[in-house]
């Protein structure tokens, strides 16, 4: 079994901007994987997608507590379905990254980034395999959250989607083969 979570904010204000990213990622792999992502009616906290693929059961999941507040969510999906925390994957957007760059990890530190801030806190442990996407970092001192809550110029929107066809593939990587295999492919 695989969980994919995708940070994110919820809301149709949020959608197309760079910090949705993670979100973007997941509504691809629910197209990609015929894996349906919707609220759950036994928690407020996700919306959710289950299936298989190639034999593996899949998770798919986008928090709704906001970016800044994924944690909670996330660690009440990992202790829902009993997850070691090598078998998910968080993806989210990366201002310390060219647009369209991927880097895959399978620990460390937040990096500054205050969504997966909170999901170390949440779980007590930097032991979880990530995806950065990058974003890039094209705004004037002061200006980071109306950055990341606009849209990618259309130069921009062009690298994601390709980054995001190759997120697709990694992520499919990962739930067959593992973090290891997907780093040394994809990095």
């Amino acid at each position: 079994m695989a969980l994919v979570a995708g940070l994110g904010n919820p809301g149709s204000q949020y959608a197309g901007t760079r910090h949705n990213i993670g979100f973007e990622l997941i509504d691809r792999l629910s197209s990609e994987l015929s894996i349906p992502v919707r609220r759950t009616a036994d928690t407020r906290l996700y919306e959710m997608g289950q299936g298989q693929f190639k034999g593996e059961q899949v998770i798919l999941m986008k928090p709704l507590t906001f970016m800044n507040r994924s944690g909670s969510a996330l660690k009440h999906a990992l202790n829902h379905f009993k997850l070691p925390l090598h078998r998910c994957m968080v993806c989210y957007d990366d201002i310390h990254l060219s647009p369209g760059t991927l880097r895959i990890r399978s620990k460390g530190s937040a990096g500054g980034h205050n969504g997966l801030a909170d999901v170390l806190t949440a779980i007590q442990s930097e032991q979880i395999p990530r995806m950065r996407i990058g974003i890039g970092n094209d705004f004037a001192a002061g200006r980071q959250s109306d950055y990341v809550l606009s849209s990618f110029t259309s130069d921009q929107q062009k690298l994601i989607d390709e980054a995001l066809t190759s997120a697709v593939d990694a992520i499919i990587t990962f739930i067959r083969e593992g973090i290891e295999q997907t780093m040394n492919k994809f990095n």
